[in-house]
Protein backbone atom coordinates (compact mmCIF):
# COMPACT_ATOMS: atom_id res chain seq x y z
CA UNK A 1 0.00 0.00 0.00
CA UNK A 2 1.21 3.49 -0.81
CA UNK A 3 0.87 5.99 2.03
CA UNK A 4 -0.20 9.46 1.04
CA UNK A 5 -2.11 12.44 2.27
CA UNK A 6 -5.47 13.58 1.03
CA UNK A 7 -8.26 15.98 1.87
CA UNK A 8 -11.10 14.06 3.49
CA UNK A 9 -14.66 15.08 4.36
CA UNK A 10 -16.07 13.08 7.29
CA UNK A 11 -19.19 15.20 7.74
CA UNK A 12 -20.99 17.70 5.53
CA UNK A 13 -20.58 21.39 6.24
CA UNK A 14 -18.52 24.49 5.52
CA UNK A 15 -14.91 24.68 4.35
CA UNK A 16 -13.74 23.72 7.83
CA UNK A 17 -14.79 20.08 7.26
CA UNK A 18 -11.99 19.68 4.70
CA UNK A 19 -9.28 17.82 6.64
CA UNK A 20 -5.68 17.11 5.54
CA UNK A 21 -5.10 13.52 6.65
CA UNK A 22 -3.06 10.40 6.00
CA UNK A 23 -4.76 8.14 3.51
CA UNK A 24 -3.74 4.93 1.76
CA UNK A 25 -3.89 5.20 -2.02
CA UNK A 26 -3.78 1.45 -2.54
CA UNK A 27 -2.49 -0.45 -5.54
CA UNK A 28 -4.11 -0.43 -8.98
CA UNK A 29 -6.40 -3.35 -9.73
CA UNK A 30 -7.24 -4.76 -13.15
CA UNK A 31 -7.90 -1.94 -15.61
CA UNK A 32 -6.62 0.71 -13.21
CA UNK A 33 -3.55 2.93 -12.88
CA UNK A 34 -1.88 4.65 -9.94
CA UNK A 35 -1.04 8.28 -10.60
CA UNK A 36 1.13 10.77 -8.76
CA UNK A 37 -0.76 14.01 -9.04
CA UNK A 38 0.84 17.31 -9.98
CA UNK A 39 -2.22 19.52 -9.53
CA UNK A 40 -5.97 19.35 -8.97
CA UNK A 41 -8.65 21.65 -10.34
CA UNK A 42 -11.07 23.52 -8.08
CA UNK A 43 -14.73 23.56 -9.16
CA UNK A 44 -18.06 24.54 -7.65
CA UNK A 45 -19.20 20.93 -7.87
CA UNK A 46 -16.62 20.25 -5.14
CA UNK A 47 -18.62 22.56 -2.87
CA UNK A 48 -21.84 20.71 -3.71
CA UNK A 49 -20.32 17.40 -2.59
CA UNK A 50 -18.77 18.96 0.53
CA UNK A 51 -22.08 20.45 1.69
CA UNK A 52 -24.11 17.36 0.81
CA UNK A 53 -26.16 19.09 -1.89
CA UNK A 54 -24.89 16.30 -4.14
CA UNK A 55 -24.74 12.89 -2.45
CA UNK A 56 -21.29 11.31 -2.21
CA UNK A 57 -21.22 8.26 -4.51
CA UNK A 58 -19.81 6.00 -1.79
CA UNK A 59 -20.93 7.91 1.28
CA UNK A 60 -18.60 9.46 3.85
CA UNK A 61 -15.71 9.88 4.35
CA UNK A 62 -15.29 11.49 0.97
CA UNK A 63 -12.26 12.71 -0.98
CA UNK A 64 -13.57 15.63 -3.05
CA UNK A 65 -12.38 16.82 -6.42
CA UNK A 66 -13.29 15.89 -9.97
CA UNK A 67 -10.31 16.87 -12.11
CA UNK A 68 -6.56 16.58 -11.95
CA UNK A 69 -3.39 15.77 -13.82
CA UNK A 70 -0.23 13.87 -13.06
CA UNK A 71 2.10 11.02 -13.96
CA UNK A 72 1.28 7.32 -14.23
CA UNK A 73 3.49 5.47 -11.72
CA UNK A 74 1.95 1.97 -11.69
CA UNK A 75 -0.25 -0.12 -13.97
CA UNK A 76 -2.90 -2.64 -13.07
CA UNK A 77 -3.39 -5.89 -14.91
CA UNK A 78 -4.63 -5.54 -18.47
CA UNK A 79 -3.77 -1.87 -18.95
CA UNK A 80 -2.22 -1.47 -22.39
CA UNK A 81 -3.23 2.03 -23.48
CA UNK A 82 -0.90 3.71 -20.96
CA UNK A 83 2.57 3.14 -19.55
CA UNK A 84 4.59 4.37 -16.59
CA UNK A 85 5.68 7.96 -17.03
CA UNK A 86 2.73 9.02 -19.17
CA UNK A 87 1.42 12.52 -18.54
CA UNK A 88 -2.32 12.22 -18.03
CA UNK A 89 -5.37 14.19 -16.98
CA UNK A 90 -8.99 13.42 -16.15
CA UNK A 91 -12.38 14.85 -15.26
CA UNK A 92 -14.05 12.40 -12.90
CA UNK A 93 -14.65 10.30 -11.01
CA UNK A 94 -14.59 12.07 -7.66
CA UNK A 95 -11.50 11.64 -5.48
CA UNK A 96 -9.00 14.15 -6.86
CA UNK A 97 -7.92 15.94 -3.65
CA UNK A 98 -5.05 13.54 -3.01
CA UNK A 99 -1.30 13.29 -3.56
CA UNK A 100 -1.76 9.95 -5.30
CA UNK A 101 -4.85 8.14 -6.48
CA UNK A 102 -5.93 4.96 -8.19
CA UNK A 103 -8.23 5.55 -11.15
CA UNK A 104 -9.74 3.49 -13.96
CA UNK A 105 -7.56 3.70 -17.06
CA UNK A 106 -10.59 4.33 -19.25
CA UNK A 107 -11.23 7.61 -17.39
CA UNK A 108 -7.88 9.25 -18.15
CA UNK A 109 -6.43 10.80 -21.30
CA UNK A 110 -2.87 11.57 -22.34
CA UNK A 111 -1.87 15.22 -22.17
CA UNK A 112 -0.16 16.56 -25.32
CA UNK A 113 3.37 17.91 -24.92
CA UNK A 114 2.20 21.45 -25.65
CA UNK A 115 -0.05 21.56 -22.57
CA UNK A 116 1.42 21.93 -19.07
CA UNK A 117 0.10 19.55 -16.41
CA UNK A 118 -1.10 22.28 -14.06
CA UNK A 119 -3.03 23.84 -16.93
CA UNK A 120 -4.51 20.46 -17.83
CA UNK A 121 -5.49 19.87 -14.20
CA UNK A 122 -7.42 23.11 -14.08
CA UNK A 123 -9.14 22.88 -17.44
CA UNK A 124 -10.43 19.35 -17.95
CA UNK A 125 -13.80 19.62 -16.23
CA UNK A 126 -14.32 23.27 -17.12
CA UNK A 127 -13.02 22.94 -20.67
CA UNK A 128 -14.97 19.81 -21.55
CA UNK A 129 -18.03 21.45 -19.99
CA UNK A 130 -17.57 24.39 -22.35
CA UNK A 131 -17.07 21.94 -25.22
CA UNK A 132 -20.30 20.01 -24.72
CA UNK A 133 -22.35 23.13 -23.98
CA UNK A 134 -21.19 25.04 -27.06
CA UNK A 135 -20.93 22.14 -29.51
CA UNK A 136 -23.56 19.66 -28.39
CA UNK A 137 -26.16 20.93 -25.88
CA UNK A 138 -26.75 23.85 -28.22
CA UNK A 139 -24.43 23.79 -31.23
CA UNK A 140 -23.45 27.43 -31.60
CA UNK A 141 -23.44 28.65 -35.21
CA UNK A 142 -22.08 31.80 -36.86
CA UNK A 143 -24.55 34.63 -36.29
CA UNK A 144 -25.99 33.23 -33.05
CA UNK A 145 -26.25 35.43 -29.97
CA UNK A 146 -25.65 33.69 -26.65
CA UNK A 147 -25.82 34.65 -22.97
CA UNK A 148 -23.37 33.08 -20.56
CA UNK A 149 -23.83 33.74 -16.84
CA UNK A 150 -20.75 33.86 -14.57
CA UNK A 151 -18.67 34.98 -17.53
CA UNK A 152 -15.54 35.47 -15.40
CA UNK A 153 -15.72 32.00 -13.88
CA UNK A 154 -13.66 29.02 -14.95
CA UNK A 155 -16.14 27.72 -17.53
CA UNK A 156 -17.16 31.23 -18.53
CA UNK A 157 -13.70 32.43 -19.54
CA UNK A 158 -13.12 29.35 -21.68
CA UNK A 159 -16.60 29.53 -23.19
CA UNK A 160 -16.27 33.20 -24.09
CA UNK A 161 -13.15 32.59 -26.16
CA UNK A 162 -14.46 29.40 -27.73
CA UNK A 163 -17.88 30.82 -28.61
CA UNK A 164 -16.26 33.80 -30.29
CA UNK A 165 -14.28 31.49 -32.59
CA UNK A 166 -17.58 29.79 -33.50
CA UNK A 167 -18.87 33.10 -34.83
CA UNK A 168 -21.30 34.04 -32.06
CA UNK A 169 -22.09 37.37 -30.48
CA UNK A 170 -21.27 36.65 -26.85
CA UNK A 171 -23.00 38.34 -23.91
CA UNK A 172 -21.87 37.63 -20.35
CA UNK A 173 -22.93 38.54 -16.82
CA UNK A 174 -20.54 39.27 -13.94
CA UNK A 175 -20.66 40.70 -10.43
CA UNK A 176 -17.95 43.36 -10.40
CA UNK A 177 -16.08 45.82 -12.66
CA UNK A 178 -12.92 43.73 -12.29
CA UNK A 179 -14.70 40.63 -13.51
CA UNK A 180 -16.24 42.62 -16.35
CA UNK A 181 -12.78 43.62 -17.58
CA UNK A 182 -11.64 40.00 -17.38
CA UNK A 183 -14.63 38.79 -19.39
CA UNK A 184 -14.09 41.46 -22.03
CA UNK A 185 -10.52 40.25 -22.44
CA UNK A 186 -11.77 36.71 -23.04
CA UNK A 187 -14.13 36.95 -25.98
CA UNK A 188 -17.23 38.67 -24.60
CA UNK A 189 -18.73 41.34 -26.85
CA UNK A 190 -21.07 42.67 -24.16
CA UNK A 191 -20.64 42.31 -20.40
CA UNK A 192 -23.43 43.05 -17.92
CA UNK A 193 -22.72 43.75 -14.24
CA UNK A 194 -25.80 42.28 -12.58
CA UNK A 195 -25.00 44.19 -9.36
CA UNK A 196 -25.69 47.51 -11.07
CA UNK A 197 -27.74 46.58 -14.15
CA UNK A 198 -30.92 44.64 -14.92
CA UNK A 199 -29.50 41.83 -17.04
CA UNK A 200 -32.85 41.03 -18.68
CA UNK A 201 -33.36 44.63 -19.79
CA UNK A 202 -29.78 44.88 -21.06
CA UNK A 203 -30.08 41.66 -23.06
CA UNK A 204 -33.28 42.92 -24.65
CA UNK A 205 -31.52 46.20 -25.47
CA UNK A 206 -28.47 44.47 -26.96
CA UNK A 207 -30.59 42.14 -29.10
CA UNK A 208 -33.09 44.76 -30.22
CA UNK A 209 -35.84 43.04 -28.26
CA UNK A 210 -35.39 39.68 -29.96
CA UNK A 211 -33.59 37.80 -27.19
CA UNK A 212 -30.72 35.35 -27.37
CA UNK A 213 -30.64 31.91 -28.94
CA UNK A 214 -29.38 30.18 -25.80
CA UNK A 215 -28.69 30.97 -22.15
CA UNK A 216 -25.98 28.96 -20.41
CA UNK A 217 -26.73 29.23 -16.70
CA UNK A 218 -24.59 27.86 -13.86
CA UNK A 219 -25.90 30.35 -11.29
CA UNK A 220 -29.38 28.97 -10.65
CA UNK A 221 -31.60 30.66 -8.09
CA UNK A 222 -30.41 34.25 -8.64
CA UNK A 223 -30.80 34.16 -12.43
CA UNK A 224 -34.15 32.35 -12.63
CA UNK A 225 -36.65 33.06 -14.12
CA UNK A 226 -34.81 36.04 -15.61
CA UNK A 227 -32.83 33.74 -17.86
CA UNK A 228 -36.04 32.60 -19.56
CA UNK A 229 -36.99 36.22 -20.26
CA UNK A 230 -33.72 36.69 -22.15
CA UNK A 231 -34.52 34.01 -24.73
CA UNK A 232 -35.92 34.38 -28.21
CA UNK A 233 -38.97 32.37 -29.21
CA UNK A 234 -38.05 28.66 -29.10
CA UNK A 235 -34.75 29.49 -27.42
CA UNK A 236 -32.91 27.09 -25.13
CA UNK A 237 -32.12 27.51 -21.44
CA UNK A 238 -29.25 25.23 -20.41
CA UNK A 239 -29.03 25.08 -16.61
CA UNK A 240 -25.73 23.39 -15.77
CA UNK A 241 -25.14 24.53 -12.19
CA UNK A 242 -26.60 26.36 -9.21
CA UNK A 243 -23.87 28.35 -7.49
CA UNK A 244 -26.40 30.71 -5.89
CA UNK A 245 -28.64 27.89 -4.71
CA UNK A 246 -31.16 25.47 -6.22
CA UNK A 247 -34.04 26.72 -8.32
CA UNK A 248 -37.46 26.39 -6.72
CA UNK A 249 -39.84 23.94 -8.41
CA UNK A 250 -41.75 25.60 -11.24
CA UNK A 251 -44.67 24.80 -13.53
CA UNK A 252 -43.34 23.61 -16.88
CA UNK A 253 -46.14 25.62 -18.48
CA UNK A 254 -43.97 28.71 -18.03
CA UNK A 255 -41.93 27.51 -21.01
CA UNK A 256 -45.01 27.74 -23.21
CA UNK A 257 -46.03 31.13 -21.86
CA UNK A 258 -42.61 32.64 -22.54
CA UNK A 259 -42.35 31.50 -26.15
CA UNK A 260 -42.30 27.70 -26.56
CA UNK A 261 -38.92 27.56 -24.85
CA UNK A 262 -36.68 24.55 -24.39
CA UNK A 263 -34.99 23.71 -21.08
CA UNK A 264 -32.30 21.18 -20.24
CA UNK A 265 -30.27 20.31 -17.15
CA UNK A 266 -27.11 18.73 -18.60
CA UNK A 267 -24.08 17.40 -16.78
CA UNK A 268 -20.63 16.69 -18.18
CA UNK A 269 -20.51 13.07 -17.12
CA UNK A 270 -23.37 12.03 -19.42
CA UNK A 271 -21.62 13.76 -22.32
CA UNK A 272 -18.37 11.83 -21.78
CA UNK A 273 -19.97 8.55 -20.72
CA UNK A 274 -18.27 6.48 -23.42
CA UNK A 275 -14.55 6.28 -24.14
CA UNK A 276 -15.15 7.67 -27.63
CA UNK A 277 -17.03 10.69 -26.27
CA UNK A 278 -14.37 11.33 -23.63
CA UNK A 279 -11.55 11.25 -26.16
CA UNK A 280 -13.44 13.41 -28.66
CA UNK A 281 -14.23 16.05 -26.05
CA UNK A 282 -10.71 16.07 -24.59
CA UNK A 283 -9.11 16.22 -28.03
CA UNK A 284 -11.31 19.13 -29.06
CA UNK A 285 -10.25 20.95 -25.90
CA UNK A 286 -6.56 20.15 -26.32
CA UNK A 287 -6.73 21.34 -29.94
CA UNK A 288 -8.10 24.81 -29.13
CA UNK A 289 -5.69 25.24 -26.21
CA UNK A 290 -2.56 23.99 -27.99
CA UNK A 291 -3.36 26.19 -31.00
CA UNK A 292 -3.81 29.26 -28.81
CA UNK A 293 -7.44 29.78 -29.81
CA UNK A 294 -8.40 29.35 -26.15
CA UNK A 295 -5.98 30.52 -23.47
CA UNK A 296 -6.20 29.02 -19.98
CA UNK A 297 -5.01 31.42 -17.32
CA UNK A 298 -4.46 30.01 -13.84
CA UNK A 299 -5.63 32.95 -11.76
CA UNK A 300 -5.28 31.38 -8.31
CA UNK A 301 -3.03 28.69 -6.86
CA UNK A 302 -3.34 27.10 -3.43
CA UNK A 303 -1.53 24.19 -1.86
CA UNK A 304 -3.72 21.10 -1.68
CA UNK A 305 -3.58 21.18 2.11
CA UNK A 306 -5.10 24.69 1.95
CA UNK A 307 -8.24 23.47 0.19
CA UNK A 308 -10.45 24.96 2.93
CA UNK A 309 -9.22 28.47 2.13
CA UNK A 310 -9.70 27.82 -1.57
CA UNK A 311 -13.30 26.74 -0.97
CA UNK A 312 -13.95 29.79 1.20
CA UNK A 313 -12.64 32.11 -1.50
CA UNK A 314 -14.60 30.31 -4.23
CA UNK A 315 -17.87 30.57 -2.32
CA UNK A 316 -17.11 34.19 -1.46
CA UNK A 317 -16.80 34.96 -5.18
CA UNK A 318 -13.22 36.09 -4.63
CA UNK A 319 -11.83 33.88 -7.39
CA UNK A 320 -11.89 34.32 -11.15
CA UNK A 321 -11.29 31.85 -13.93
CA UNK A 322 -9.23 28.77 -13.23
CA UNK A 323 -7.98 27.80 -9.78
CA UNK A 324 -5.67 24.88 -9.08
CA UNK A 325 -4.55 23.12 -5.93
CA UNK A 326 -0.89 22.18 -6.25
CA UNK A 327 0.21 18.83 -4.87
Amino acid sequence: MTEMKAILVSKHGGPEVLEWRDHAAGNPGPGEVLIRQEAVGLNFIDVYFRTGLYPAPNGLPLIPGNEGAGIVIALGEGVTRFQKGDRIAYAGPIGAYAQERVIAADKIVKVPDGVELDVAAGMMLKGMTAEYLLRRTYAVQPGDTILFHAAAGGVGLIAGQWAKTLGATVIGTVGSPEKAALAQANGYDHVINYQTEDFVARVKEITGGKGVDVVYDSVGKDTFPGSLDCLRVRGLWASFGQSSGPIEPFNIGILSQKGSLYATRPTLFTYIASRAELEASANALFDVVASGVVKIGINQRYKLEDAAQAHSDLEGRKTTGTTVLTV
